[in-house]
């Protein structure tokens, strides 16, 4: 495998022919349908890009459904680089992939966080290295502020309401007005129906990443429903994982119970997979490209920035970001 300077010298004067060059090797070595599914949320050529426009979004159906067309296999390899994002989209796209493919393989060359690691847990296997990350699937609530809007976790959220209802009560039978007005005053700057939405938002994502895990990767096995469920619970727990982008190693999540089978052990499968995020990677650093998902026939969708830094195409708020 040529290294990350040699492929970076080759890619600056033609990106796409190079990428696109590794990509067929991959698909040609193991003999499936691969994508890539790649943001440039970890570093760009351009000095700002709105999360927004990198994270899983519902803009990016239209990429896989240019993505999938003229592919005959039944098997897919998706390569996964994204920091998560809304969790209905996510589901969109499993959708869609689990009707054309009997077997998928999510491949972690570094991070698939939140919800893309919500469609990791979507596949049959998961393929990550020693230094890749995995990452929590508890729900983020974004609170408007007057600074603008704020992320929080919603079981943070959930977990404040009931410190506030336990020190209220408290200060209310030593009439103690200071700490009543303490927490009217924080409680105050929460929307309505903020409870509800953290309580259906946690269920969701639980629910979603059980029922898959049970549908696809233990399908047929005894007690694939408990095991789906615990592993889906260990993922949402905010509690345990202390911060939403906690990096989780294959072999923490081995260790859980999921599939995760080691880059490392297939040289030849670690060389393949390496050159192509390395070539996507130095897309993203030499182009405006900021997304992608294209197939190993180099068909796909591109989403460019403007000079300014400015997205296109905008991306519509939705409520629980992961």
């Amino acid at each position: 495998m040529p290294g990350r300077h040699a492929i970076q010298d080759e890619i600056t004067t033609a990106p796409d022919r190079v990428r696109r060059r590794y990509l067929a090797e991959l698909a040609q070595y193991t003999g499936r349908d691969t994508i890539v599914y790649a943001s440039a949320f970890s570093g760009g050529g351009l000095p700002f890009i709105p999360s927004e426009v990198v994270s899983i979004n519902l803009d990016d159906v239209p990429g896989f459904m240019a993505a999938l067309q003229g592919l005959q296999g039944d098997s897919l390899d998706i390569i996964l680089h994204s920091p998560g994002g809304y969790m209905e989209a996510a589901e969109q796209i499993v959708m869609y992939l689990r009707q054309k493919y009997k077997n998928m393989r999510a491949i972690v060359p570094q991070n698939a966080m939140s919800a893309a690691t919500m469609i990791a847990c979507a596949c049959d296997s998961i393929v990550m290295a020693k230094h890749s990350a995995l990452g929590p699937i508890d729900p983020q609530i974004s609170i408007p502020t007057p600074n603008g809007n704020f992320s929080l976790p919603a079981q943070a959220i959930l977990d404040e309401f009931e410190l506030a209802k336990q020190e209220v009560d408290q200060a209310v039978q030593s009439n103690d007005q200071a700490t009543i007005m303490l927490w009217l005053s924080k409680v105050q700057q929460y929307p309505p129906g903020i409870l509800r939405q953290c309580e259906v938002a946690l269920q969701y994502s639980k629910q979603k990443v059980a029922e898959w895990l049970s549908q696809y990767m233990f399908h047929g096995e005894p007690n694939s429903r408990d095991k789906s469920s615990q592993i889906a619970t260990w993922l949402g727990d905010a509690n345990v994982h202390k911060t939403h982008g906690r990096p989780i190693s294959a072999e923490e999540a081995q260790r859980k119970g999921l599939k995760v089978q080691m880059l490392e052990d297939d040289q030849q499968l670690q060389d393949k997979v390496l050159s192509v995020f390395h070539a996507t990677l130095i897309t993203f650093q030499v182009t405006n490209c900021v997304k992608m998902v294209e197939n190993h026939l180099g068909k796909g969708v591109y989403i460019q920035a403007q000079v300014l830094g400015m997205p296109v195409p905008g991306v519509a708020p939705s409520p629980p970001q992961m």
